[in-house]
C-alpha cells in the first residue's frame, strides 16, 4: 500500500514538474553538445565525393531521419483522380488564372481528397515557377476572394478565422491573406498553389483514424508502427501529390516549383524537399524544432515539450528522445543537408525565440559543408546576420527580421529575390 501511495506521489510530481517547463533564452544556458557528422558514413569513413554523397550517405541520413523523426511513408498502390472544380482566367483584378483542383485518393474502398488551389499570372510565358506550401485553415482564408471553395474539412475552432463547431464560416474568407500576398507574387511573373492541411490530415491526435492514414491502415484501431509517418510527413506527402499534378498541367512548369512552409508547416516543406528530389527549392519560414533548429541545444522549444504537446507530428520513435537531445543519431543540420544540392532558405524571426534563430542559422551552417562538396556558393563562413539583413549565398541563404512568428511582405520579398536567382 506505502509503496502504490508513493509510485502515486512520484507520479504526479513529475507532471507537475512537466507542466512548469521553462525554456532555455540565454545561450549561456545552453548546454554542450556535438553534432553527428554530415560527411562521415555510418563505418566512420570521410565522405570526399559528390558520389559517395549521392550513392551512400545522403541515403544513410535519410534513413535516419526517416525512422526517428517523420516516418516513412506508405508504399501501398492506391488511385489517384484529378477534377477541375473551378477555373477563371479573370482572377485578382484581371492579372491571374484561377484553378481549383481536387485531388481524390482511393483505396480499397476508402477515398480523401485535397482540394489545391493555383493562382498563375496571365500575362507571363508558360510554363510558370511556382511557390507551393500548405495552409493552416483553408484555402478561402489565404485570398479574399469569394470564388474559393469553403473548406468543409475539419479546423480547429477559432473565434477570429471564423472557425466554429470545427468548421470554416464566411467570416473565414481572407482570414490569412497576409501569409499570402498572391497579387504580389503573381505581379513578381511566379504562381502560387496551396492546399488546406486538414485536407490530408487533420491537426489533431485522432490516432490516425481519419486523413489519409485512414487510407493505407488496415483498421482504425490499427496502431501505426514506431518507424510509420506522422500528420507532419502526411502533409509532406500531400504537398509531393500536388507536385504529380502539376506534371498533367502545361502551365505550370514542375521542374521549377519551391516548397514552402511556415511553423509546423516549415517543418512539413524541409520533410517534403528531404523525401522528394523533385522539388526544386525548399524555403523554411520559422520552422524551429524539429524543424530547422538544432535541437541537441535545447534552446526554446524542445524535444520534449513539443512531443508532449502535439503528439501526432512526428513519428513514435522521436518520443525515445524527450528530454534525451545527447543521445539523438541525427540533429536538423543532417535533414536541412538532404536539400543538397538544391537552394535552400532558412528565415527567422527576432520575436520568436521559441523556435531557435540562432539554431536554425547554426543548422543551416553546418548543412553548407554538403553544399561545398558540390562547389556551390553557401554561407558556412558567415556569422549569424544583424537583424533585416539577409545573407544572399547562392544556395544557401538565410535571413533573420524584425517582429514575432509570422510570414510577413518582407519575407516574400527575399524568398521572390531568391527565386527570381534560381527558378527563372
Amino acid at each position: 500500500m506505502q509503496y502504490k501511495l508513493l509510485l502515486f506521489c512520484l507520479l504526479i510530481c513529475t507532471n507537475a514538474f512537466a507542466q512548469e517547463f521553462t525554456p532555455i533564452y540565454d545561450e549561456e544556458d545552453v548546454p554542450a553538445y556535438t553534432l553527428p557528422p554530415i560527411l562521415v558514413d555510418i563505418k566512420g569513413t570521410a565522405i570526399n565525393s559528390i558520389e559517395d554523397w549521392e550513392t551512400y550517405r545522403r541515403n544513410e541520413i535519410l534513413e535516419v531521419i526517416q525512422n526517428e523523426l517523420f516516418g516513412k511513408t506508405p508504399t501501398n498502390k492506391y488511385k489517384v483522380d484529378h477534377k477541375t472544380l473551378e477555373s477563371s482566367t479573370e482572377a485578382i483584378n484581371g492579372k491571374a488564372i484561377r484553378k481549383q483542383v481536387r485531388i481524390t485518393f482511393k483505396r480499397k474502398g476508402k477515398v480523401n481528397y485535397m482540394d489545391l488551389l493555383i493562382y498563375l499570372p496571365k500575362q507571363v510565358e508558360k510554363p510558370v515557377p511556382v511557390f507551393l506550401g500548405a495552409n493552416f485553415y483553408g484555402n478561402h482564408a489565404i485570398e479574399n476572394d469569394p470564388e474559393i471553395l469553403l473548406s468543409e474539412s475539419w479546423m480547429r475552432n477559432n473565434e477570429a478565422f471564423g472557425i466554429t463547431n470545427h468548421k470554416a464560416t464566411e467570416k473565414s474568407r481572407g482570414g490569412n491573406d497576409h501569409r499570402w500576398p498572391v497579387e504580389y507574387i503573381i505581379d513578381q511573373g511566379f504562381g502560387v498553389a496551396t492546399y488546406y492541411c486538414g485536407d490530408i490530415d487533420p491537426d489533431v491526435d485522432d490516432d490516425f483514424k481519419n486523413g489519409i492514414h485512414a487510407l493505407f491502415k488496415k483498421n482504425p484501431e490499427e496502431d501505426l508502427a514506431p518507424d510509420e509517418w506522422g500528420t507532419i510527413a502526411a502533409w509532406a506527402w500531400g504537398l509531393s501529390r500536388a507536385l504529380d499534378y502539376f506534371s498533367s498541367d502545361p502551365s505550370i512548369a514542375e521542374d521549377k516549383v519551391a516548397v514552402i512552409g511556415h511553423s509546423r508547416l516549415g517543418k512539413a516543406a524541409l520533410c517534403a524537399g528531404a523525401y522528394d528530389e523533385r522539388f526544386a527549392m525548399v524555403i523554411s519560414n520559422e520552422s524551429g524544432c524539429g524543424g530547422a533548429a538544432l535541437s541537441k541545444r535545447t534552446y526554446g522549444e524542445t524535444v520534449e515539450r513539443i512531443n508532449s504537446r502535439f503528439t501526432h507530428w512526428f513519428c513514435d520513435n522521436y518520443n525515445q528522445y524527450n528530454n534525451n537531445e545527447s543521445n539523438m543519431p541525427f540533429d536538423q543540420h543532417m535533414l536541412l543537408a538532404l536539400i543538397a544540392p538544391r537552394p535552400i532558405y532558412v528565415a527567422s524571426a527576432a520575436g520568436d525565440q521559441w523556435a531557435d534563430p540562432t539554431g536554425e542559422f547554426l543548422a543551416l551552417k553546418e548543412a553548407s559543408e554538403v553544399y561545398a562538396l558540390y562547389q556551390l556558393d553557401n554561407l558556412s563562413d558567415e556569422k549569424m546576420p544583424d537583424i533585416d539583413s539577409p545573407i544572399l549565398k547562392g544556395f544557401t541563404s538565410y535571413h533573420i527580421r524584425a517582429g514575432k512568428h509570422d510570414v510577413t511582405k518582407y519575407d516574400w520579398e527575399q524568398y521572390i529575390a531568391y527565386a527570381k536567382n534560381h527558378l527563372k
